[in-house]
Parts: C-alpha cells; sequence; structure tokens
C-alpha cells in the first residue's frame, strides 16, 4: 500500500523530520520501524475525488498567502513554509489572516507584520489541519482570497536631512553625539544622511532651518532635540510654522514618549526625536523608521495601537516565548 502523507520521527535533541515520506510503497521490513513509531494503523491513499490531500490543500493556502518578495519550499509533512527573498520589512493583511484562521481546519502561523526581516528568514508556515480536507472547502477559500496575504516590502534608500537642535551643541561646548547614532540607524537600512544643520534654541530659526531642508531634495527630515516640554524646546512649534501636518507629538512607548510624525504637503515626512534616541539602544525610532523607508504612513491611529503590551524593546528581534525582559532574569 501507498502512504498518503509523511510519518514523523522525532527524537528528543537529536531529529524531527519525516521517517516515511508521502508515496512510500510499505515493504514487510518498514513494519517494525512504524510500530516503533507508534503507527499500528497508517493512512493509505483512497481519493474520491471529493477530497483533497494535505499537501494540496498547502498549495492552496500558498496561493493565497504568497505576495511579493517571499520564497516558499515544497510541503513537508503537510507543512509549506514562506521566506524572505530581500531585506525588507515584512507585511500581512491582518484581518484576512483572521478571517482566515478563523476556519478550524486552517493553521497558518506568521512574524509580527511591520517588522524587518533578511533575506531567507522564515516569514510563516501555513497546513491544514486533517490529513484529508473537502476539496470544495479549499475551492471556497481559493475564490474568497484575491489578494495576497503576506509580502515582504522593499526598503528605498533615502536621502535623509539632519537638524540638531540644542545652544549647548550649536554654541560649540559640547559635542555633537546625537548626530552619529541617527546615521548608524540610517545606514542600516541603505539610507544616509545627505545634509546637516545646527540650530540654536530658537524657534525662529529651527523653523528656518527645516523650512531649507523641506526646499531641498532630501526624502525625510529628522529632528533633534528640543522636544520636550521645557521652555527652551521649541522643536514641535518650528516643525508646526513650515506647514507639515503634525500627525502625533507624544507616543505610548518608552523609551521615546516625545516623539514627533509630520509630513510635509508633497508627503515627505518629517520626525522629532526625543534625547533617549541618543542614549537607549532601541526606541520608538527602531519601530518607525523602517515603516517609513518601506512607503508605509504612519498614522495616529497606529501609533495610538503602540501601547497595548505588543513591543519589547529590550532586544532586537522577538524572541517569546524564552524572553526575559521584565522577568528579572
Amino acid at each position: 500500500m501507498v502512504l498518503c502523507h509523511d510519518i514523523t520521527e522525532i527524537v528528543k535533541d537529536k531529529f524531527k523530520g519525516p521517517a516515511f515520506r508521502k508515496g512510500h510503497v510499505i515493504k514487510s521490513e518498514d513494519v517494525p520501524k512504524l510500530l516503533d513509531l507508534g503507527k499500528r494503523s497508517i493512512y493509505v491513499y483512497e481519493n474520491d475525488g471529493t477530497m483533497l490531500h494535505e499537501d494540496d490543500a498547502a498549495r492552496i493556502l500558498e496561493k493565497v498567502t504568497k505576495g511579493r518578495n517571499l520564497d516558499s519550499n515544497d510541503p513537508k509533512e503537510g507543512k509549506i513554509e514562506l521566506t524572505a527573498a530581500i531585506d525588507g520589512l515584512f507585511w500581512s493583511d491582518t484581518d484576512a489572516l483572521k478571517k482566515l484562521n478563523s476556519n478550524v481546519e486552517i493553521s497558518i502561523a506568521s512574524r509580527l507584520s511591520g517588522f524587518p526581516v533578511h533575506k531567507g528568514d522564515k516569514c510563516a508556515g501555513m497546513r491544514v489541519i486533517p490529513l484529508m480536507i473537502k476539496k470544495k472547502n479549499m475551492e471556497s477559500i481559493e475564490q474568497s482570497f484575491v489578494s495576497p496575504i503576506f509580502s515582504v516590502l522593499p526598503f528605498h534608500h533615502f536621502r535623509c536631512g539632519v537638524v540638531t537642535t540644542g545652544s549647548e551643541v550649536y554654541t560649540g561646548r559640547i559635542k555633537d553625539t546625537f548626530t552619529p547614532v541617527i546615521e548608524a540607524k540610517l545606514a542600516e537600512f541603505g539610507s544616509v544622511m545627505a545634509a546637516h544643520e545646527f540650530s540654536n534654541d530658537d524657534e525662529d530659526m529651527t523653523a528656518e532651518k527645516v523650512a531649507k531642508m523641506a526646499e531641498s531634495d532630501v526624502d525625510m527630515i529628522i529632528c533633534t532635540g528640543g522636544m520636550s516640554v521645557d521652555p527652551d524646546d521649541r522643536t514641535p512649534q518650528a516643525i508646526k510654522r513650515t506647514g507639515a501636518e503634525i500627525i502625533s507629538y507624544g507616543a505610548p512607548v518608552l523609551p521615546g514618549a516625545m516623539f514627533l510624525i509630520a509630513y510635509l504637503p508633497d508627503g515627505r515626512p518629517i520626525v522629532g526625536l526625543p534625547g533617549c534616541v541618543m542614549y537607549a539602544r532601541r526606541t520608538i525610532f527602531d519601530i518607525v523608521l523602517p515603516r517609513i523607508l518601506a512607503g508605509i504612513r504612519i498614522e495616529r491611529e497606529w501609533i495610538a495601537g503602540l501601547g497595548n503590551g505588543e513591543l519589547c524593546l529590550d532586544c532586537d528581534i522577538c524572541r517569546y516565548p524564552e524572553c526575559t525582559f521584565g522577568k528579572g532574569v
């Protein structure tokens, strides 16, 4: 008889994989191994035309989920995985994913949407729960989900203008240690600082410097410092005077509560960065920057949602449930 699915073998700390592949013709010498795997009974393939095998069903899930810049493997033990074909931002239609996973016979797991991935990173895995599933059910899914759920958005290489504010830096009393941090974070995504201006703690001067940047060919303007509620900190007011639309001044993320995001009339973003970006390893800027470079407009509603506990800024990549943040380890 012919096996209609992979039979998995697990040896603790050593191996997990198929001991027998789908399509294997069972021989008498296979029986002891099958018994060792706890298989006193096995499924054999008898298709009456109304059912789909788990591998074929996984192919349909691949079709409705796989979008731009994603690679996929052949079904293995009924599962297909999607991996990033480029460095970019993993993106998913979370509403569609939830709707698809509401089908009790479907299981699709993915990374969090909106976070950077490297080429070759695993992004999602999918399978149907039963060994065989009704063909008409999968045909309905294929017809209902016409746009791919997952994609990897490429990063645009921005030329950025930086306006450094603060009388202590402008007068030369202290060295500018903020700008090198910004340059390093931009370089992570292939972007550069193309222009740089210094400004005193003066609203008129800062507004003039930002407006000058806006007249140049930079793709984004970054203002560092002057973002707190102190009387000397006038950067938010200066940005507003340029005619930019302030999307949000303040964010429910620590560190980074005094973050500002605005857009010029032509759609170019302006960000105001609080001092924490200069010394904290990861801040609100590390969450927002990849989205901006992937061409996603930042909205107030999304920023408001950052306070719901989904984000942990203590590590570069979430390793939940192994994460030790906040656990005293």
